[in-house]
């Protein structure tokens, strides 16, 4: 009998990559991505593994010298910012959580829920605030010091509201990831804590019965 065994993530990010070719196919995209030195080897991948790419969770295709080879398709490239990468944007990769691992962020699923704008910028001496604007489908299920996935970065939620909801970043993280460069306007992937979606619907299943 075969188990299937699901791909969770931890939000820590391992490095970042640069996309270095994007090819287009008849069912979606095909991205080759290369891990910056500092990030993981390509050497102790496999094919058939799991990474998050910006939070989104995509299958290990192909493996080069210094790179490695995903597949989208036209849904994930519809529901994610993948659909806008361009060849030199810079990606936060980390691969699937293994079993006997330490778990240091949450527990992230790599299944984004949809997307959000950066807002707003606000800059405390090395600390930086993001303030993200996104659908209230979203913050909905979001609690002022729960947890999000933003890009595939594990956070700590600092306020909600009915569209918008902000996040304090650290030096370090600023530093190890994407997010230190974002600027006004760009879209990043959301992912919403799996238990807030769990009871959200137990609620609404309450509200109907």
């Amino acid at each position: 009998m075969l188990l299937t065994v699901a791909r969770m993530f931890t939000g820590l990010v391992e490095g970042q990559g640069t996309v270095r070719i994007l090819k287009k196919e008849s069912a979606g995209l095909r991205l080759t991505i290369a891990p910056d030195g500092d990030c993981f080897p390509v050497s102790e991948l496999s094919i058939g593994e799991s990474v998050s790419i910006c939070g989104c969770c995509l299958t290990v295709v192909n493996i080069r010298t210094d790179a490695i080879d995903f597949e989208a398709g036209e849904e994930t490239l519809a529901k994610t910012s993948l659909g806008g990468f361009q060849q030199g944007t810079r990606v936060n990769l980390e691969r699937a959580l293994a079993v006997g691992d330490r778990l240091g962020g949450h527990f992230v699923q790599g299944h984004i829920d949809g997307t959000a704008l950066v807002d707003e910028i606000i800059h405390r001496d090395e600390w930086v605030d993001i303030w993200f604007r996104c659908s209230e489908s979203l913050t909905e299920l979001m609690v002022p010091k729960g947890s999000v996935a933003v890009d595939g970065v594990s956070l700590t939620l600092v306020s909600v509201e009915t569209e918008r909801f902000s996040i304090a970043l650290i030096p370090h993280t600023l530093q190890v990831t994407t997010l230190g460069n974002r600027q006004s306007g760009e879209t990043v992937n959301i992912e919403t804590d799996v238990l807030g979606r769990y009871v959200a619907k137990y609620l609404r299943g309450m509200q109907t019965s």
